[in-house]
């Protein structure tokens, strides 16, 4: 076995935390049914966190529109519940590829130019899909959002699962949905197809002078990111039965990012313990004060990135340990 394929199986050995984690979720709808809404909602945003964190943290792609393929997740699998048929895993595939083959499209913008040129090109496709969704008010309902969507029961091989009030379904059906999700994160990354990423994200032009096709890998890792996305995106409107233009809104872009710079990029689990702190710290704050949760929330990433960055956002080098 070469040199490269022993240090290939070597860093893509699973690691106990990685485990404990897996059972931890797992874990979490058994022992925490009271909070099966809350914890949907962590996992959906966990979910969006790694998509973003494929083309951030391992293809060095700033983004401020990934609500684009958020956005249109959800919108894909609403419409296609209320208008075709209610199946939500018919509805997830449908969402998925529907946002891959957008993720596909909308990466040729971001093949040229600058950091600075692509925030302002992922930016300005999130903000053309809001209008979009706005003035096509006879499909998507416009500003009133698109109501009325109703899931059917969720099949398995252990039974026939409705969606109901508690949650429970919906977090069961969003968790095994990031599960998924995960595990073909990380065989991706873990594969040479990831460290070749990992080798523009740190030097583009040393990197194509090899003979790695930079553009090709840009492309493919940005379509996968918008199907999983996409998914995120699905996995709100099915389990909430309501998709309205806030999917599209920069504050999704931004939200995304932040749980990022909390939980760390470049590992993939940074996006699950980043969504964990954030949701939780939002929780808190906003039963804690209303009207101020932004304000103290920006003290915490403030205070986050000044003091605690080298520790805190960047711990993937001892979790490699």
């Amino acid at each position: 076995m070469s040199a490269a394929a022993t240090g290939l199986k070597h860093d893509a050995r699973w690691r106990w935390w990685e485990g404990a984690l897996l059972l931890a979720l797992l874990g979490s709808w058994v022992a925490l049914p009271a909070q099966a809404l809350l914890l949907n909602e962590i996992a959906i945003l966990a979910l969006f966190a790694v998509s973003l964190d494929l083309i951030l943290g391992y293809a060095g792609i700033v983004s401020l529109g990934h609500a684009a393929f958020f956005g249109f997740g959800a919108y894909a699998a609403a419409l296609f519940a209320k208008l075709v048929m209610p199946d939500p895993w018919v509805g997830m595939l449908v969402a998925v590829a529907l946002s891959a083959v957008l993720g596909a499209v909308s990466s040729l913008l971001i093949l040229r130019g600058s950091d600075l040129t692509r925030l302002m090109v992922t930016l300005g496709v999130a903000s053309i899909l809001y209008e979009l969704a706005n003035k096509l008010d006879w499909l998507t309902g416009g500003a009133d959002g698109l109501q009325g969507v109703a899931m059917g029961p969720l099949l398995t091989p252990f039974g026939r699962f409705d969606f109901d009030l508690s949650g429970r379904t919906a977090y069961a059906y969003t968790l095994f949905v990031l599960i998924v999700g995960l595990l073909l994160a990380r065989r991706l990354v873990h594969s040479p197809f990831g460290f070749s990423l990992q080798a523009l994200r740190d030097n583009r032009l040393r990197a194509a002078s090899i003979g790695l096709s930079v553009n090709a890998r840009l492309v493919a890792v940005y379509t996968v990111a918008g199907g999983m996305a996409g998914a995120a995106g699905a996995l709100l409107a099915q389990t909430s039965g309501f998709a309205s233009l806030d999917v599209f809104d920069f504050h999704r872009s931004a939200e995304v990012l932040l749980v990022l710079v909390i939980g760390g990029t470049g590992y993939l689990y940074g996006g699950i313990f980043g969504a964990i702190v954030f949701k939780l710290l939002h929780d808190a704050v906003s039963a804690w004060t209303p009207q101020y949760w932004n304000f103290w929330l920006g003290i915490f990433l403030v205070v986050l990135v000044m003091v605690g960055r080298e520790k805190l956002i960047r711990p993937r080098t001892w979790f490699k340990r």
